[in-house]
């Protein structure tokens, strides 16, 4: 069984983020069946745009701080935090270079 060290991910994805002209980097990390695990790093002022969340997630910030926005609130979001995406259109904004683990399970 594959072992990651999130950290290291964390700091490899932010240099990549930063040569990247769109501001980010991501990597699949697992996949079994409906689990779905990935490493998402953004520079600070990048933003994932609107978009549907999966039926069940949660974000995991390991570097940095995130907001994450949808039609009703904005959550920020500092390193160590976790959070239960909600079932709904949201969008990301890193405050700060950021890294996170996104944690999906799709039907």
């Amino acid at each position: 069984m594959a072992q990651h060290d999130l950290n290291a991910l964390a700091e490899e994805h932010l240099a990549a983020a930063h040569r990247s002209e769109h501001g980010r980097s991501a990597n699949l990390l697992l996949r079994d069946r409906p689990l779905r695990q990935t490493v998402i790093a953004l520079t600070a002022g990048t933003r994932l745009d609107e978009h549907n969340a999966p039926p069940a997630a949660s974000l995991q910030v390991l570097q940095g701080a995130v907001t994450v926005n949808t039609a009703t609130e904005e959550t920020e979001l500092k390193s160590g935090a976790l959070y239960l995406v909600p079932p709904e259109r949201h969008s990301i904004t890193a405050v700060t270079d950021a890294a996170f683990l996104l944690t999906a399970v799709n039907d």
